[in-house]
């Protein structure tokens, strides 16, 4: 079940891999993430002392959120995986033109996991020809539904 998507990922990025990793989070995280308090627009992964941390994700705080508890909503998360997977990651990451981004979160088996991505950035002309095609596709199955209605 999808929570939410990183839809800007998808336009910006030629996606290469994709993986399943878990999160580390707080109490008052689940509950927000449980009522859809959450955004990924901007969010992206970094490595850092071989342990990969989820940056910019924005997990709004409920208003029943605890008293004693400082609701950071920009909190750095990390993110749990395999260190064979994390250092073959670490690789790809060093060579030019790749990075990490989340693509979406999702429940597995009750539990928040974190859908990230090596990608490789697309150019201008890249994003122009996808929107060219984009087009393309909506006028030619609007005019199969023309020929259609004869």
């Amino acid at each position: 079940m999808n929570i939410c998507s990183n839809k800007k990922a998808f336009y910006d990025y030629f996606i290469e891999d994709r993986y399943e990793v878990g999160l580390v989070l707080q109490g008052w995280e689940v509950k927000s993430i449980r009522q859809n308090k959450v955004q990924l627009v901007d969010s992206y992964v970094r490595i850092i002392n071989g342990e990969m941390w989820l940056l910019g994700c924005n997990i709004s705080a409920l208003k029943t959120t605890s008293t004693h508890i400082f609701a950071d909503s920009q909190r750095i998360k990390k993110l749990l995986l395999h260190k064979k997977e994390i250092n073959k990651l670490t690789g790809k990451v060093n060579q030019k033109g790749f990075s990490l981004v989340a693509l979406n979160l999702h429940y597995s088996k009750g539990k928040v996991k974190a859908e990230i991505a090596l990608v490789k950035g697309k150019k201008e002309y890249d994003k122009r020809a996808v929107e060219k095609e984009r087009e393309q596709k909506k006028e030619k199955a609007k005019m199969i539904k023309e020929y259609k209605r004869i």
